[in-house]
């Protein structure tokens, strides 16, 4: 499969718009988030798992906190938590740098030739957004750059996503959004978009199927889904 339109009704306008998610989906660094969330957790004694770990994504702090006490109880903080895994993963990229999925450059260029705006929101603080995309060639090549930062409230909300909607000037109905965790696509099926997932770490489940337009397998295959979309 390349990609597979599973609710064609939820497209009432043309596609204006695309907006990425960046973890997992603009970067490959999904499972660099999943490992440092386990050792995190373990080396403050939290026996996380790595599907526990990928429960994590993206979640804003409150999601965050009520997620860490489902898995170990109450008397986790998720600061505390969070706080080490950055400190892990930040100690590795600086390394290591991160690596962008080889799809993102002939997408771009595609919505570049077409007219297609198109903008990164993440839950990623603007500095890492800068540090992780500008040695990539790719910060600049965004109309907009929202993060999780600029709203009252993250993912699973809808808050960044309609955010990125009003500073692309388009409306949600007009927007692809692309994503790869629960709670983005979650978040994007509140603010009335079009969520499409790229699975990375695992494929969608039960509670995220019914949320989704459509399913890719890559970034590549968003440039035929488009062109289907717009010849409809």
């Amino acid at each position: 499969m390349a990609f597979e339109i599973l609710q064609p009704r939820l497209q009432t306008r043309p596609v204006r718009a695309v907006l990425f998610d960046m973890d997992g989906l603009i970067l490959d660094t999904e499972k660099l988030y999943c490992r440092f969330w386990q050792e995190a957790a373990q080396s403050l004694g939290y026996p996380m798992t790595r599907q526990q770990a990928l429960g994590m994504r993206a979640l804003n702090r409150a999601a965050g906190q009520a997620k860490l006490i489902e898995y170990f109880g109450e008397g986790v903080d998720y600061g505390t938590v969070r706080n080490r895994r950055i400190t892990l993963m930040d100690a590795f990229v600086e390394k290591e740098g991160v690596e962008a999925f080889p799809g993102i450059y002939p997408l771009l260029d595609y919505l570049q030739e077409k007219g297609i705006a198109t903008a990164v929101a993440s839950s990623s603080p603007m500095d890492r957004i800068e540090a992780y995309l500008t040695p990539l060639g790719l910060f600049h090549r965004f109309d907009a750059i929202c993060t999780g930062y600029n709203v009252p409230r993250g993912k699973p909300e809808p808050d960044i996503f309609l955010h990125a909607a009003a500073r692309l000037g388009k409306l949600p109905s007009e927007c692809l959004v692309l994503e790869d965790s629960p709670a983005g696509l979650l978040a994007a099926h509140r603010a009335g978009c079009l969520p499409v997932m790229i699975p990375d770490q695992d494929r969608p489940g039960a509670e995220t199927l019914p949320l989704l337009f459509a399913l890719a397998d890559r970034l590549e295959d968003i440039i035929p889904l488009l062109d289907k979309l717009a010849q409809a």
